[in-house]
């Protein structure tokens, strides 16, 4: 029996609409990952992009639980020496809702040059609107 690989013009990629509203961050990272990578279709093959588009709405409406709201961090450096910047929770949320949601998708994703084509079908939007109507996306729950 022969094994097919998915060709790029056989992929069909379809647009999911998630609402982040009181969802907790990384069970709702891990549902958009899977959709991303298209881990649920029956063509997937781990080198191949084959996952599909996500918009997620109400970023600024996130939940952590336990503790995590005062004490996650977001950590980064300038490149110059002494030039680390920490971040807490509240203040990234707060300034950039979007970038809480895109980094903990991004730190799920494998780390390789693939994860970078994945991430840009990855739309995050504060608020309840977004302009990807024309799209005709289907709108999904996630527990």
């Amino acid at each position: 029996m022969k094994t097919s690989l998915p060709v790029a013009s056989e992929i069909q990629r379809k647009w999911y609409v998630v609402n982040a509203a009181g969802k907790p961050l990384g069970r709702l990272s891990v549902k958009i990952a899977n959709l991303l990578r298209g881990r649920g279709k029956p063509m997937f093959v781990a080198h191949i992009d084959t996952g599909d588009f996500v918009v997620v709405t109400n970023a600024r409406d996130i939940k952590l639980t336990g503790s995590k709201p005062e004490k996650k961090t977001y950590v980064r450096y300038t490149g110059n020496r002494s030039g680390k910047k920490s971040t807490t929770f509240a203040m990234m949320n707060e300034r950039h809702p979007e970038r809480v949601i895109e980094k903990a998708v991004r730190g799920m994703l494998p780390h390789n040059h693939l994860s970078r084509q994945i991430s840009k079908r990855l739309k995050v939007y504060a608020g309840a609107d977004h302009p990807h109507v024309a799209q005709a996306p289907t709108t999904i729950e996630i527990a």
